[in-house]
């Protein structure tokens, strides 16, 4: 592994820093289960709070799901319940959020101690199966064994028992969690169905979802970690028919995301310099239905 590379992953960014808050980091593990266990009692997923949890959320506090920065995400955490992080918070004490506020604070947790560390984005198998639905993990140096493995952070004691899940949540087989690179190109080699690949509980699905999630990887693999319902630039509108021209550019980007390493150079001068993947200095948040500025 280029060492260039790992130092590229262990630097945090202007979404992962603590900022004001990086104190609170110091005196928690090293380790990358102590860590889990510890965002796993700071966040509580929204849409199943209820059922897993019995916490209906307070509609208040419904757009702490779109809390972008690590520091936005521990001034909410910490405005809620002001002990350290170490300490586990009562289900109505945690932050609401979905999988992309895990798996931020994870990687941020990670590389505050060095630990190459990136997000990304694809599909769970273990949600709805036969269906693959959208999901972030963390993907982090394994340095014992020289390699990189998935983490699960969203997968506590709740989750897997109500999924049924015995993987290992610390070193995902990568059957059951598929970056997006992957499932598009399996979806292209007719070897998995589009329409399985989406967010079940509002019904998208398709190869536009895949391509989406294609170019959201690539921003986060360079180290700019977004809200899973952002779009902007080459993503497809909602069941958009894709021409060859945008079959072909999305067959390169999810070649280069399946496989970042070998291809690093090219995913950073083509992120650096393509306007269709290039973040601008705003986005169209999904779910809110409106443009929003960027303040990194």
């Amino acid at each position: 592994m280029d060492r260039d590379i790992l130092s590229f992953y262990a630097r945090p960014t202007a979404t992962v820093p603590a900022g004001r808050h990086a104190q609170s980091f110091v005196g928690l593990p090293d380790d990358v289960g102590g860590l889990v266990r510890i965002v796993q009692h700071l966040v509580v997923y929204d849409v199943a709070a209820a059922d897993l949890y019995g916490f209906d959320v307070p509609p208040h506090r419904a757009d702490e799901i779109h809390l972008r920065s690590t520091e936005e995400k521990l001034d909410a955490v910490l405005a809620l319940d002001d002990r350290p992080l170490a300490v586990a918070r009562p289900v109505p004490q945690r932050l609401v959020g979905r999988c992309h506020h895990y798996v931020l604070l994870l990687v941020s947790l990670l590389r505050s101690r060095g630990v190459p560390a990136r997000a990304r984005c694809g599909f769970g198998a273990y949600f709805n199966p036969p269906h693959f639905e959208d999901h972030w993990v963390c993907e982090y140096w394994n340095a014992a064994e020289e390699r990189w493995a998935l983490a699960d952070p969203q997968l506590d004691e709740v989750w897997r028992a109500t999924l049924g899940v015995d993987h290992d949540i610390l070193d995902m087989p990568r059957d059951q969690f598929l970056v997006a690179g992957d499932a598009w190109i399996q979806c292209r080699r007719q070897e998995q169905d589009p329409d399985r690949f989406g967010v079940g509980f509002v019904d998208l699905h398709g190869l536009w979802y895949v391509a989406g999630n294609v170019v959201r990887d690539l921003a986060a693999l360079n180290r700019v970690e977004l809200l899973p319902w952002d779009v902007w630039g080459a993503q497809p509108q909602p069941d958009q028919w894709l021409d060859d021209d945008q079959l072909a550019f999305f067959d390169r980007l999810a070649a280069l995301g399946r496989d970042p390493d070998s291809s690093f150079a090219e995913l950073r001068e083509l992120f650096d310099t393509d306007d269709r993947v290039r973040v601008p200095g705003q986005v169209f948040n999904s779910l809110r239905e409106r443009p929003e500025p960027l303040r990194y």
